[in-house]
């Protein structure tokens, strides 16, 4: 019971951490990109209000602190806080209070000004798992070995399930995507040749698969069958050959960067794919997860290594970077389609209603948390 409260302790506290650290570095990229084009946001803060303490210029160019939320009178500049919700951070853009003629303030900048400062987080989360990558390949890094770069140098080499398909002898014999193929019937397994030539030979027999799951090694008993896309015998399964991948340092670098489009461009299609499915009636075809599922990858990661909590942190990274991106009101993408609405129009929508189809917009996107996450918790209790 130690040990397992221990774990979920180390879980959790990682799990903080990580999702501070990507939203702070999204509210960085909004910061840094306002103080580029002359703003002076009223306050830029580690974790989320109330506040605990700031610094902050006076009229007289002098530090001053700040304690608690009221603000203080004679600030000249950015209020830089601590707050006491440590979870990533927050930029006061004083985007709805009205400024009169300030040129100063974020309504009265061009609209491409505008514009650049709203997707600028976007652009640091992508930037961030890029940087996540490429410091992943540098102390090495867990991925398939078909398609490597030139100087790659790989090991820890092992075959790894990618995918389980539904209603299939893997399925219904507990394989999970992310596990290891030790052995079959006791015959230790050196690449994806070896598992099929097995599998083809025992057809409608009983197969003792030696799976290792995160740090544990489990037998599952199962059975291959005759699959219709190959005409081969297996159990449902998509594998391949993974390893550790590492590069020398400027190499690591451009790997990074390629990798990291690669992976955009994969989670981009996905949601396409996710969204299409809705709108067309056919439900939902991928799983989605919530922050008690991320949660629990994230324990995954740190239990297999520093390497995988890497590589889970840049997915992560994109994947807050492209639904923020989403034309959807209260996210960085549907504040950008109303500075398309003005452009087009030739004056702003009015506050008021951008207001409150924006708060429509986050009661809806909390209301899906709150189901995604029960949905979560339910999956975990079973």
């Amino acid at each position: 019971m130690h040990v397992l409260t221990e774990i979920m302790f180390i879980t959790i506290i990682t799990f903080i951490l990580v999702l501070s650290l990507l939203v702070f570095v999204h509210e960085l990229g909004h910061f840094w990109v306002a103080r580029k084009f002359g703003l002076k946001p009223k306050e830029f803060g580690f974790g989320f209000p109330p506040r605990a303490f700031g610094y902050y210029k006076n009229t007289e160019g002098k530090w001053k602190k700040v304690i608690g939320t009221k603000d203080p009178e004679d600030a000249s500049d950015t209020i830089y806080s601590i707050n006491w919700l440590p979870l990533g951070g927050f930029v006061n853009l004083e985007e709805d209070e009205d400024k009169g003629d300030d040129p100063n303030h974020f309504s009265n900048k061009p609209i491409y000004q505008r514009t650049l400062i709203l997707i600028a987080g976007v652009s640091m989360n992508i930037i961030l798992a890029a940087v996540l990558i490429s410091v992943g390949y540098m102390i090495g890094l867990p991925q398939t070995i078909s398609d490597l770069g030139t100087g790659a140098k790989v090991s820890d080499v092992k075959v790894q399930v990618l995918d389980v398909a539904k209603d299939s002898p893997a399925e219904a014999g507990g394989v999970e995507a992310g596990d290891v193929i030790l052995s079959l019937n006791g015959i230790e397994i050196d690449g994806n040749q070896t598992i099929q030539d097995l599998s083809d030979q025992n057809v409608d027999n009983e197969v003792v698969y030696k799976i290792k799951r995160a740090d544990k090694e489990i037998d599952l008993r199962m059975t291959p069958q005759i699959i219709e896309e190959t005409g081969r015998g297996g159990i449902g399964v998509s594998i391949a050959e993974t390893g550790i991948v590492r590069y020398s340092f400027f190499r690591a670098i451009w790997e990074g960067v390629r990798t990291t489009l690669i992976m955009t461009w994969i989670i981009i299609i996905a949601f396409y794919e996710l969204i299409k499915g809705l709108v067309i009636g056919n439900g939902v075809s991928i799983e989605v997860g919530g922050p008690v599922r991320i949660a629990q990858i994230t324990g995954d990661a740190v239990r297999m290594g520093f390497s995988y909590l890497i590589n889970f942190s840049a997915l992560l990274s994109i994947n807050l970077a492209i639904i923020n991106a989403f034309p959807f009101p209260a996210l960085d993408g549907g504040r950008v389609v109303f500075l398309l609405v003005e452009k087009i129009q030739g004056h702003p929508v009015s506050k008021r209603i951008e207001t409150a189809i924006h708060s429509i917009g986050f009661a809806l996107l909390m209301v899906l948390i709150v189901l995604v996450t029960y949905q979560d918790i339910a999956r975990f209790w079973q």
